[in-house]
């Protein structure tokens, strides 16, 4: 498997690859560069630097890409997991037509959630920088006639899911990439981005707030949300200790659809969340009732993947409820 991570390992060989990439579990401050590396086993990694990651992505027989940024509180083995889960399901979908690529950045291994809490939300923000320099770096290659020449660029659509405060890694990212590397404005890098129970406040995409880059980097956004999710109940208990009483996006999809950008999509999750991830409701995302038979969400992902359409039938829908499958 291949994975990106901001997170420092045990022994930083730079400038030169590490061959024995080791996470270092007890430091959960973002480094200031990131590390392109493979999983060859649990506990085994290998550091194969930008260059090679990339060059083996185009190569690839994939079609697509799906860069996954996992939420608070995961440790590199729970990401491992859930990306393993994540890729079964799209091999049984369409046999090479989704390669899922996570970003794992450095959450806190401490005990205590709210104390997790806190320090997650800070690496998640130091990791932006790191990460944007990704996406630059990326540009960069993309655009060298040495690797990708006209007769032969790379053809990969991009596509991004975010899960819970891996949405304020990506906000931060893109805000941090408009910032310091391009100024005049984003390219329209991804095909879709998936927003899936965002730790975000629920005004977020609105037009003149940070999230809005989302949208511009974006052919079309789509947020999945559910008002029972009780990890994000947590979340806004949690905040208000910065003075945000408003709720998450993930809670209850953009606070005004009207203010948003016209790419932004909500569907409304709250009947499956559950029944999918019981008792938190929180991932819900991948396997439905059964681990490794797709639920409803999933489903939907892996369609709008397929067509680069949130609702084919009907191009001027902004929004759906999610049921159980059967349920009237």
């Amino acid at each position: 498997m291949l994975f990106i991570t901001s997170r420092m390992p045990t022994i930083n060989t730079e400038p030169q690859l590490n061959t024995e990439f080791e996470f270092d579990l007890e430091n959960n401050a973002s480094s200031r560069s990131f590390f392109c590396c493979r999983r060859h086993k649990k506990n085994a990694h290998e550091e194969i630097g930008s260059k090679n990651l990339l060059s083996e992505i185009k190569k690839s027989k994939y079609r697509q890409i799906l860069i996954y940024i996992h939420g608070y509180a995961n440790l590199p083995e729970n990401v491992f997991q859930n990306v393993e889960e994540l890729q079964t399901l799209c091999n049984k979908k369409k046999d090479k037509e989704v390669l899922v690529i996570p970003v794992i950045w450095p959450c806190d291994n401490d005990l205590g959630v709210v104390k997790d809490y806190w320090d997650d939300q800070k690496a998640a923000d130091q990791s932006a920088f790191a990460l944007a320099r990704m996406f630059q770096k990326f540009m960069e290659w993309r655009n060298s006639p040495d690797y990708n020449p006209e007769d032969d660029p790379c053809l990969k659509r991009i596509n991004v899911l975010a899960h819970s405060m891996g949405n304020r890694v990506l906000r931060q990212t893109l805000s941090n990439w408009h910032k310091y590397d391009l100024p005049t404005g984003l390219p329209l890098l991804f095909r879709n981005t998936f927003l899936v129970a965002a730790d975000l406040l629920n005004e977020s995409l609105h037009k003149g707030e940070q999230g809005e880059l989302i949208s511009h980097a974006s052919r079309n956004v789509v947020v999945y949300y559910a008002s029972d999710d009780l990890a994000l109940r947590a979340s806004k208990v949690s905040n208000l200790k910065n003075s945000e009483a408003t709720r998450r996006l993930g809670h209850s999809g953009p606070e005004d659809m009207d203010r948003t950008p016209k790419n932004v999509y909500a569907i409304d999750c709250d009947e499956v969340n559950t029944s999918y991830d019981p008792p938190m409701g929180h991932s819900y995302f991948r396997s439905g009732k059964k681990k490794g038979e797709p639920g409803v969400v999933f489903n939907h992902i892996f369609q709008t993947l397929i067509t680069g359409r949130v609702f084919p039938s009907d191009e001027f829908r902004k929004s759906s409820i999610f049921s159980m499958p059967g349920s009237k």
